[in-house]
């Protein structure tokens, strides 16, 4: 039986699991795993200070604050078992080193990977199984580090409320007796030395006189990190380059990076257990250190997505409708997958749906077009709260542009002042709807409640400044910019050139400069020309399929159609090619007249791809 498990181990991910875990464990496993659960009983006195650390945690975690863009209502405050809807986590990682914008590195392809890829590849997990043994449901090793990756918005800091709260109401980790939880954006504002004891009394003072007793019973305690990418140090976690650092007292002064290390790396209270969360652009901080087990947080599964709008709105006739109009938009479902994106979904498309006299309007079939009603509501409900929106916006886009510049997504008072923003402002609706104020911490911190806000609203103030002689140089630059910092930036800089993107933000903050506008598309045309003669490559046909897209963001015929009349062939052999890539191909072939050559050899676009396709490949007079 053994031999049998031994050459089926790497055909089945959840028996190889288990035979590493036999190897790690010795010859007697379960014996191991039957040990780390006969934990003894906790103490009268340390009971008492658990049902109380629990009821402090359980009041932090139960509520949900969800912005509503409306008059009366700025934030709505919900339970929060009322409005978490399940994620898909996976117990692996895919990609550490991953560049591109997670706007458009995933997509319906997600969808596909997910289903094709879940059950029989990979093990599907749940929040209360990240500590498991490999040996049974119901089984705990303590002593492990997790590390848990996703994508911006994906639900990383909702998802370890919502451990808190569980273990808070003793549904989950009840073989944890404590778990402190730190968010890296709170350690930031630490400027001094400082040990484990006191940045624990910092959050949970009631603790001061048991410290000591929690020591010496490490494998008890669990420690929950939030956010790694967010802290301003960048830890080194191999063990060579870091002697002086490690700290193996709790006690002990030191940096909070050395004590973050120290956790993880099981050099501090060794036997604790360890939870941390980051974006996958920043796994590549983790691959030196001790990690149990990675885990990647997938996102909404179709069903979840509409679990998810029928939980935000009450009427479930416009939930119904919302989702409906998304299967139709390839560009809006690619989104939904993301919760952050779902909020911004249900929060513009809401009124379309919701009110009688603005279904003769047209529905926002771009992601510019999205963001920009986003804004749109914004400003209805909260313009009059503020002497002049157009100046103020184009004063926090220049704030946002320099974020996105230095991969900065936390503000703080005095970056505010230098562009001339009073934190004051922020005592009105309109200024927190777009930025987000925590001043739970010693120093006040503002943050975007999404990126693709903070870079919808750098794309904006390109508009609203005076003087857009440099607009080009900007756009030349952010465009070889190769880590894809700029990439939705860019999108949303050409897709604000179209009337239907811009004209209901004019509405309330005047016209956009005619002159900007006029250089922007001088420069995609400059761009495309340029591109066209040069899709040799496999680079070069992704950087034209980046033009397309850019194209198609700008919703210009004219553009488009000058831009691609001279083009005979379209090239993208043994480039792969989402259902997103496919969707914005068939809407430029839709404006020529005729193709010679469609070569999609190699591109495995499969069928959700060939269904984007059918209906302009009679334009094609040859098709590979």
């Amino acid at each position: 039986m053994w031999k049998s498990f031994v050459k089926m181990r790497h055909v089945v991910p959840k028996l190889d699991k288990i035979l590493k875990q036999v190897q790690e464990l010795g010859l007697n496993p379960f014996d191991t795993v039957k040990l780390t659960q006969s934990l003894p009983k906790i103490p009268n006195h340390l009971k008492v200070l658990q049902q109380k650390h629990k009821e402090t945690l359980r009041i932090q975690t139960e509520t949900l604050r969800v912005n509503t863009i409306q008059i009366k209502e700025k934030v709505k405050t919900f339970q929060l078992v009322d409005r978490y809807a399940e994620l898909t986590i996976i117990a692996t990682v895919r990609d550490r080193t991953l560049v591109e914008h997670e706007l458009l590195a995933r997509g319906r392809d997600h969808e596909e990977w997910r289903e094709k890829h879940l059950w029989r590849e990979l093990e599907k997990i749940k929040t209360d199984q990240l500590f498991q043994s490999n040996f049974s449901q119901k089984k705990f090793i303590s002593g492990k580090t997790v590390a848990v990756s996703g994508v911006p918005g994906i639900g990383k800091t909702t998802m370890l409320q919502k451990i808190v709260c569980d273990w808070a109401t003793g549904k989950i980790y009840q073989h944890f007796e404590f778990v402190f939880y730190f968010k890296f954006r709170d350690l930031n504002t630490i400027n001094c030395s400082i040990n484990l004891k006191n940045l624990i009394l910092e959050q949970y003072p009631y603790f001061e006189n048991v410290l000591g007793n929690l020591w010496k019973k490490p494998e008890n305690l669990l420690f929950i990190f939030d956010s790694l990418d967010e802290f301003r140090e960048r830890i080194d976690f191999s063990d060579n380059l870091r002697p002086q650092s490690v700290c193996t007292d709790p006690e002990y002064w030191c940096e909070v990076s050395d004590i973050v290390y120290s956790l993880i790396q099981h050099k501090l209270l060794p036997g604790c257990s360890v939870l941390v969360t980051t974006r996958p652009t920043d796994l590549v901080l983790l691959e030196k250190a001790e990690i149990s087990m990675w885990a990647e947080i997938l996102g909404f599964a179709d069903d979840d997505r509409k679990e998810y709008f029928n939980k935000f709105f009450e009427d479930q006739t416009v939930a119904a409708a919302i989702y409906n109009h998304l299967k139709e938009n390839e560009i809006l479902y690619t989104m939904s997958y993301n919760p952050s994106y779902c909020w911004i979904l249900c929060l513009s498309l809401g009124p379309f749906f919701a009110q009688c006299d603005r279904k003769q309007q047209k529905v926002p079939k771009t992601i510019t077009q999205l963001y920009s009603y986003y804004i749109y509501n914004i400003l209805k409900h909260h313009c009059r709260e503020i002497k002049n929106p157009r100046d103020v916006l184009l004063k926090l886009g220049e704030m946002a542009f320099k974020g996105i510049s230095e991969k900065k997504i936390v503000f703080r008072n005095g970056e505010l002042i230098q562009y001339d923003l009073q934190p004051s402002q922020f005592l009105s609706g309109f200024l927190m709807e777009l930025l987000e104020r925590d001043d739970s911490v010693q120093s006040v911190i503002y943050t975007f409640p999404h990126t693709t806000i903070q870079e919808f609203v750098a794309a904006l103030a390109q508009f609203l400044t005076p003087d857009p002689t440099d607009i080009q140089k900007l756009l030349s630059i952010a465009y070889s910019e190769a880590d894809g910092r700029y990439q939705i930036f860019l999108r949303f800089v050409i897709g604000l050139t179209s009337p239907q993107s811009a004209c209901p933000l004019e509405e309330f903050l005047g016209p956009f400069l005619h002159q900007t506008t006029c250089r922007v598309i001088d420069w995609v045309k400059d761009m495309a020309e340029g591109q066209v003669r040069n899709t040799r490559s496999n680079i070069g046909k992704r950087d034209f399929l980046n033009i397309l897209q850019y194209l198609f963001e700008s919703q210009n015929k004219a553009l488009i159609w000058t831009t691609v009349r001279s083009m005979e062939t379209f090239a993208f052999s043994r480039l792969q090619l989402t259902p997103v890539d496919c969707f914005v191909l068939s809407h430029v072939i839709g404006l020529c007249e005729t193709i010679k050559l469609l070569d999609l050899e190699n591109c495995y676009i499969q069928h959700e791809g060939l269904q984007q396709l059918a209906s302009v490949l009679y334009k094609c007079r040859e098709l590979r």
